[in-house]
């Protein structure tokens, strides 16, 4: 076994923001662990993305590509990367975990007979072993974790890694993989993607804005959207949030939603519970805004604002806009 084997997340017919990350990954590796990078694109109509790949670093691009009416299925999905993972017969297997991913990596790890760490945060090789970093117990714990048997799965956290600046772009080998558009099994009848009505995606944003219990009602949220709004970012909420019918579960960060890794994370009202704070440990700098000193929050906040969010916050967006013009 050798080299690293990638399998990136193509869906909507376009590669995931992701996806540079997932590449600079796995060169470093590669480049510790020995043999080629292979990227699997497997999704409909993906052909086109493969030399875009080749320019993020991948030396190898196995192409599965469905010409099926209907969205690919999951099985689909695992079939080709099972099948790419036995032809190329890498040390290491890397996806994102978003998406799909979180699913295709643990069937993956079982019809392969072989190990998983998901949701790592770091990865390095030492003694020839490569030692997985992850949070465990909600956030509370680093751990570090071996995989015994190969290929060794991991799910990388999204924005926990550097992407792919490719200082070597070279023109990828591309290879076809022959694969059934259905595995008749299930069926794909519609795949209905919800977009933020602004600003960017919460799961890739680099600044976040997220309102908690402590903004009082529902009538309050439009403080929390016009910050975002000025600062260009997405908006997120607390389950608490979420639960009540404020806003769409798709904005709901923590353990249970989305686990974000911004580099700019904006808490207003947020108490900081385990599982909220499990989903933002990969952000770089937190501010909280909370009246009550002794919130949790605070302990992994970079900056802190004690005080009435009511009085703080429009203040400090009228700021934003003057300062922006």
């Amino acid at each position: 076994m050798s080299g690293v084997l990638l399998i990136a997340d193509a869906s909507g017919e376009q590669l995931a923001a992701t996806t540079a990350e997932l590449v600079g990954e796995g060169v470093r590796l590669s480049a510790e662990l020995g043999g080629p990078v292979t990227v699997l694109l497997a999704g409909k109509n993906v052909q086109g993305l493969a030399a875009s790949l080749g320019g993020l670093g991948a030396d190898n691009v196995l192409v599965a590509d469905s010409q099926a009416p209907n969205p690919p299925s999951p099985d689909w999905q695992l079939a080709a990367a099972e099948l790419a993972a036995k032809q190329v017969i890498p040390e290491a297997i890397l996806l994102t975990h978003a998406g799909g991913a979180r699913d295709v990596g643990p069937s993956l790890a079982f019809r392969l007979d072989s190990g998983i760490v998901t949701d790592a945060t770091a990865l390095r090789v030492e003694d020839g072993q490569l030692v997985i970093t992850k949070p465990v117990f909600g956030g509370s714990a680093i751990a570090e974790f071996a995989i015994t048997s190969s290929p060794k799965i991991v799910t990388l956290r999204p924005r926990a890694f550097e992407a792919s600046e490719a200082p070597a772009a070279k023109d990828a080998q591309v290879e076809a993989l022959s694969l059934p558009d259905t595995d008749g099994a299930i069926e794909v009848l519609e795949e209905i993607r919800e977009q933020a009505s602004s600003g960017p995606r919460l799961k890739d944003a680099k600044v976040i804005v997220s309102g908690g219990r402590g903004l009082g009602g529902p009538e309050n949220w439009t403080y929390v959207e016009e910050l975002a709004q000025v600062l260009g970012a997405a908006v997120g909420a607390t389950r608490a949030i979420t639960d009540a019918g404020w806003v769409s579960p798709s904005l709901q960060v923590g353990l249970t939603g989305a686990t974000v890794a911004p580099d700019l994370y904006i808490t207003i009202g947020i108490s900081g519970a385990v599982q909220h704070i499990a989903g933002i440990s990969g952000a770089r700098n937190v501010v909280a805004i909370n009246r009550d000193a002794d919130a949790n929050i605070f302990k992994y906040a970079r900056f802190g604002v004690i005080g009435d969010w009511k009085q703080i916050v429009p203040a400090f967006t009228q700021r934003l806009k003057e300062l922006r013009g």
